[in-house]
């Protein structure tokens, strides 16, 4: 090649430089999107349009949030610290941002594969309640240091459960490397979420209350701390906030796709039935059925629509997913680039099912007390989560130890938690009782005392 670049060159240090690029592009954008979607979510769910006024169907309602918030006043409290102010916001995308580097968003697709790639992403995400602390702190209001002390609080709980729940999946993996654990699913040709559902339930509780979302969105809630932590921020730096937020909601739904959903394999991927003799397997065109498909719809939505330019994005619409269901049938035909754009499909799509899950629970579940939030998290997830780390560790003994079939060894271990979650509910339900002192044991009211 010219200039002495080598091919192995250009895909062990410019392809990682240009997938952070990638990112960092690219982010900012899906998360403007990711609010569009979730609105647009809520607005079906009560039967009503959503955003519709700015671009056809809304569509650049995210560009126009953007240009708002950057037009917008920024200011700075008097008193409050200008520099750990300015920095706060800062801290949290940055500490989101990076946790991209280890997460593999398909077989060919990630900055760094790391032996240590999942407790990388742990800690460097977990350093994002900095950004938290320090903004609610810098800000010289007490609304903000109590949404500040909250998000401390809630995220030392529930990531104590999450780490556990993430363990019970490494015991079956046997490795911290992200791709390792695909790998290992592939292997043993089956998801995790099947051999250890109580662990992915532990971790999608938790992944949820990591984040400061609904039900679970205390730090910022508006009902009595006037949106928390941010409530004296401002204009962009607000929205940092935010994007911060909708970036950590991708990275914990890429850790649980990596490590329950089999990441970048495909649903039924130990089946290899071929098509008609053909060298394409017939679960390879789902892909491109699935973008056909969307193409379809999109068309029967186009030709219901009143408008003219209503119709004409629709009809975009079907264009870009006609042309993305060629793709991804003209990849078949090359078994170098096949793997790795099917990969990222399968990826993709997993980690949009999981953020409807996030959106799904938002808009179905009131928000709850601090003190409830707190009892959840301590009385029921932790335990619940010790209990299922041991009970896989017994399960995978008996299976490596004492020749027990994998599978029966987990459905053992299973049972066995699902009777603890069932007596921990039934704990939890009990009633507290206040013994109060019998009337003789009172002391005597004082002048003007009324009992």
């Amino acid at each position: 090649m010219p200039f002495g670049i080598e091919f192995d060159d250009i895909r062990q240090y410019i392809a990682p430089v240009i997938y952070a690029l990638v990112i960092v592009a690219v982010l900012p954008l899906m998360a403007g999107y990711i609010v569009l979607l979730e609105r647009k979510v809520m607005a079906h769910m009560q039967a009503r349009m959503g955003p519709m006024r700015v671009g056809p169907h809304g569509l650049l309602q995210p560009i126009a949030d953007a240009v708002k918030l950057l037009l917008k006043e920024d200011i700075t409290p008097k008193n409050a610290d200008a520099l750990m102010f300015w920095l706060a916001p800062l801290l949290s995308v940055t500490m989101a941002l990076l946790a991209y580097a280890a997460l593999p968003f398909g077989p060919a697709f990630q900055i760094a594969d790391l032996d240590v790639g999942l407790l990388f992403i742990l800690a460097i995400s977990s350093l994002g309640i900095y950004g938290i602390v320090l903004g609610g702190w810098a800000s010289n209001s007490h609304y903000s240091l109590l949404g500040a002390l909250r998000s401390a609080a809630q995220l030392v709980s529930y990531e104590t459960a999450a780490g556990l729940a993430l363990v019970s999946g490494l015991l079956l993996g046997g490795t911290l490397s992200m791709k390792g654990l695909v790998e290992a699913q592939d292997s043993q040709g089956v998801w995790f979420i099947f051999v250890a559902p109580f662990s992915f339930f532990i971790y999608l509780i938790a992944s949820i209350a990591e984040t400061n979302r609904a039900p679970f969105d205390l730090p910022e809630a508006e009902s009595e701390l006037v949106a928390g932590y941010m409530t004296e921020y401002s204009g962009f730096r607000w929205s940092l906030y935010f994007l911060a937020e909708y970036a950590n909601m991708i990275v914990v739904s890429g850790i649980a796709v990596t490590l329950f959903l089999g990441g970048w394999m495909r649903p039924l991927s130990g089946v290899h039935a071929h098509i008609f003799g053909l060298p394409y397997e017939l679960l390879d065109l789902l892909p491109a059925l699935i973008f056909f498909g969307l193409a379809a719809w999109c068309t029967k939505l186009a030709l219901r629509q009143g408008e003219q330019i209503q119709k004409m994005v629709m009809f975009l619409f079907v264009g870009l997913f006609v042309v993305l269901g060629a793709a991804m049938a003209w990849s078949l035909t090359s078994t170098s680039l096949m793997p790795g754009i099917h990969g990222a499909f399968w990826f993709i799509v997993k980690v949009l099912v999981y953020l409807y899950g996030f959106l799904w629970f938002r808009f179905t579940f009131p928000r709850y007390r601090f003190d409830q939030l707190m009892k959840l998290g301590w009385q029921f997830l932790i335990p619940l989560a010790l209990v299922n780390l041991v009970m896989i560790g017994i399960g995978i003994v008996l299976a490596q130890q004492f020749l027990w079939p994998l599978s029966l060894a987990m459905i053992a271990a299973n049972v066995v938690t699902l009777i603890v979650a069932f007596w921990l509910v039934r704990q939890g339900d009990k009633p507290s009782i206040v013994v109060l002192p019998a009337e003789d044991e009172l002391p005597a009211a004082g002048p003007g005392e009324i009992r």
